[in-house]
């Protein structure tokens, strides 16, 4: 997959920490943390945010002398962890997980928002990037993509599909994809993938756009079918399954991703450490592995190179949420 280009991770350190040394106390790095770290992930537990949140929280309370504990505060979009963590004092004791729905999307869709993307948060570093998969209903959903288009295209509206809320990866992939496919499509939002992916294997919804993460032991044992995915290649997991692109929309491409972010105004020596730790553990050729069987792709870098990468997928998402006219001010 396609990322922003890397500098080497030495040139990377020796420019977070060269200036902060002048500018916050000396005691600040020596003495962090000394009680526990709260990360906040804004969607409920079953998410790829909370799947991959957690085990960096987990990876990181094996390195520090105090535990990082996760905190699930889920609902508006992911805006409510948002604000919490927006809001939260800047002093390295909570950090939250922003993703592409609440950093890349919520920008574009959202006009009440209760937090700024790109002003209210310091960036550390991407955690994953990983692609999304149209699943159907083994039984009740269509049988391959081509057969979802035609049904689609057949019966406008008439085709319900579910994601894991407004506004999220999952919701504006599916949108962008109907809007280049020309289709009419009935959104069925739920709060988080775990009850939509829930629904769909007791067939009371026919397609689901979701995280690899989070579909794949579904599709594994078969309760749900792949249908294509929304990366430009195919995924190893998932080598037999087209990708859109593949299936006739020349250079579509929808990520799911997920970073550390910390509220706006977090000593520089911190954030230093806390990416430092972060992007050791993402290169831990055994921490990547799992990642991978988990459905995701490490993607460590520097606070700069992952603040870069959230204003990209800003204007991305901008442009798909104008094409769609998808706004979640209702």
């Amino acid at each position: 997959m396609p990322k922003l280009a890397r500098r080497p991770l030495l040139a990377v350190a020796a420019a977070s920490l060269a200036a902060p040394a002048l500018a916050q106390p000396a005691f600040a790095q020596s003495a962090w943390p000394t009680r526990p770290v709260r990360l906040i992930v804004p969607f409920p537990p079953g998410q790829a945010a909370d799947i991959f949140g957690r085990l960096m929280a987990d990876e990181l309370s094996k390195r520090w002398p105090q535990r990082v504990v996760v905190e699930n505060r889920s609902g508006g979009a992911g805006a409510l962890g948002m604000e919490a963590g927006a809001r939260a004092t800047p002093d390295g004791y909570t950090l939250v997980v922003g993703t592409s729905g609440t950093l890349g999307v919520n920008p574009s869709v959202m006009a009440q928002l209760p937090y700024d993307a790109e002003r209210d948060f310091a960036a550390i570093t991407n955690i994953f990037t990983l692609p999304l998969v149209l699943v159907a209903h083994p039984g009740k959903g269509p049988a391959d993509f081509a057969s979802f288009l035609a049904q689609a295209r057949k019966n406008p509206g008439a085709v319900n599909y579910a994601s894991a809320g407004p506004g999220t990866a999952q919701h504006m992939a599916t949108e962008m994809l109907a809007h280049r496919a020309g289709l009419k499509l009935t959104h069925v939002p739920y709060r988080g993938s775990g009850p939509a992916i829930a629904d769909l294997i007791a067939g009371n919804v026919p397609l689901m756009m979701d995280s690899l993460a989070s579909a794949l032991p579904q599709i594994q044992s078969g309760r749900a079918r792949a249908l294509a995915v929304t990366s430009r290649a195919r995924p190893p997991q998932l080598a037999s399954v087209p990708t859109v692109a593949e299936a006739g929309f020349p250079g579509y491409e929808a990520l799911g991703w997920s970073g550390l972010v910390a509220p706006v105004g977090t000593p520089d020596d911190i954030l230093a450490k806390i990416n430092a730790d972060a992007v050791a553990i993402l290169r831990d050729p055994a921490i990547a592995a799992r990642m991978v069987e988990l459905g995701g792709f490490p993607d460590p870098g520097s606070p700069a190179e992952f603040g870069a990468f959230i204003r990209a997928e800003i204007a991305k998402w901008r442009q798909v949420a104008r094409e769609a006219k998808i706004r979640l001010d209702s």
